[in-house]
């Protein structure tokens, strides 16, 4: 299509004249991959249509909400009559309630839960809940774990195991990432070494089960005892980060899926995000009740907004959770998965292309390796070019994948195994690009 008849062009500069960047989130630029960001103009099932009105097979899902599809039934008929009662009063509702005891009747580690509007929001209320708590500053989490943009989370390792984070972010100031101490991802042997320097400092481990803005690299077993066990030792908290992978690897998440090979586990303060609003602005916290408690009204950590448990939001979660938590739903999105990626990893490995593969639930990541990478230095070594190469020559036949390297792919339960057929035979032609084809 010529560029003067190309809808998304033609957005994308009017769009650059009053937005910086022409998006309102980085990745959405296609800066990463090169080439013209596809703008949305509707979505049904497992499909959404560009400006252009070419379809596409979306493999992003809203970076994860969309478990169900776009404009699943019941979540949509849930919404509509929400909007007729009221966008939003700032008062309590007997809905957002409702959306928390089903929360907590699926996360048994948590008696208690906040309810906010971003998993940027639930992740720094969170750190200031777990500093509240323990009456710490220093903060530990991990290279190519990503918990939203706040500031005091946007910091890269420093040159050694005793140096504090580096801001990787202009207009973060230096005294204020100057408590938040970043380890290796899978490295048990440093993290022993942190808690042994800093053990009696830390108000909190954070971590991403599963990371997925490193693609998809998850937590060894091993690793993540160890962060269990350490924490217990030296009474900090442990924070689990499930806005990405909250109800979206699991009905319990992926502390069920952790649970299930280390007896015991849980975490101390979880985040939520993504699935649990269904498409619609909404994210949580929570934990034990006694962290719990330390919050405003009823303790000292205060935290509040004005658009907290949206009557909206919630109606359009509580409908999603209600879908997902239906018998086999979970065997079924995990069967789609995988069978998507072993067609994948079959037309790789018939093009002769390195690849590896990992999902866990209706998340997955794939890499331009042989093997699977354990953190985020390894991931940092993939060829992006050839990566690059493969995303357009998927994207021109109709398949949307995440416009980025580092990203985790995303299925729902709208997918058909058509769909994935079609999918791996794009994929083959796609994998001959990387032998015969200049990369973008």
């Amino acid at each position: 299509m010529k560029p003067d008849t190309d809808g998304n062009q033609q957005l994308f500069q009017r769009a650059q004249k009053v937005i910086p960047g022409g998006v309102n989130s980085p990745v959405r630029a296609f800066k990463a991959v090169g080439g013209t960001p596809r703008f949305v103009k509707r979505a049904q099932g497992a499909y959404f249509w560009d400006a252009n009105d070419q379809r596409y097979t979306d493999y992003i899902g809203s970076w994860g909400p969309m478990i169900l599809g776009h404009g699943h039934p019941a979540v949509v008929e849930a919404v509509q009559k929400a909007c007729l009662e009221g966008f939003s009063f700032g008062a309590p509702t007997e809905r957002e309630v409702e959306l928390a005891e089903e929360i907590l009747s699926l996360v048994p580690s948590m008696d208690m839960v906040r309810l906010v509007s971003s998993g940027t929001e639930a992740g720094m209320s969170a750190i200031r809940l777990a500093r509240g708590a323990t009456g710490r500053s220093k903060i530990l989490k991990f290279e190519g774990c990503y918990h939203g943009h706040a500031d005091a989370l946007l910091v890269k390792a420093g040159s050694g195991l005793a140096t504090f984070g580096h801001a990787t972010s202009a207009g973060v100031p230096a005294e204020v990432v100057q408590h938040t101490l970043v380890l290796e991802y899978n490295n048990v042997q440093q993290l022993e070494e942190a808690f042994g320097l800093h053990g009696k400092e830390l108000a909190c481990v954070m971590i991403e089960p599963i990371a997925g803005n490193m693609n998809f690299v998850r937590a060894s077993l091993p690793f993540m005892q160890r962060c269990r066990e350490l924490c217990t030792q030296h009474r900090a908290l442990f924070v689990f980060d499930e806005v990405m992978t909250g109800f979206r690897v699991g009905l319990h998440s992926a502390q069920g899926v952790y649970a299930k090979a280390i007896p015991g586990f849980a975490p101390d303060i979880t985040v939520l995000g993504k699935v649990i609003g269904g498409g619609m602005p909404l994210a949580a916290f929570g934990g034990k009740r006694a962290v719990m408690e330390q919050l405003a009204p009823l303790g000292p950590v205060y935290q509040a907004g004005t658009l907290s448990g949206n009557p909206v939001a919630t109606a359009c979660g509580l409908a999603t959770l209600r879908e997902i938590r239906k018998p086999g739903f979970y065997e079924e999105l995990a069967r789609k998965t995988q069978k998507l990626m072993a067609g994948l990893k079959g037309a790789a490995d018939q093009a002769g292309v390195p690849f590896s593969v990992d999902s866990e639930g209706g998340m997955f990541g794939f890499f331009l390796f042989d093997t699977l990478p354990q953190n985020y230095a390894k991931v940092m070594t993939t060829d992006n070019k050839r990566f690059n190469t493969f995303f357009h020559g998927m994207l021109e036949k109709g398949f949307y994948f995440a416009p980025a390297l580092y990203e985790a792919g995303f299925m729902s339960a709208a997918h058909t195994d058509d769909d994935i057929a079609a999918t791996v035979a794009a994929a083959q032609d796609a994998f001959k690009l990387l032998h015969s084809k200049p990369s973008y």
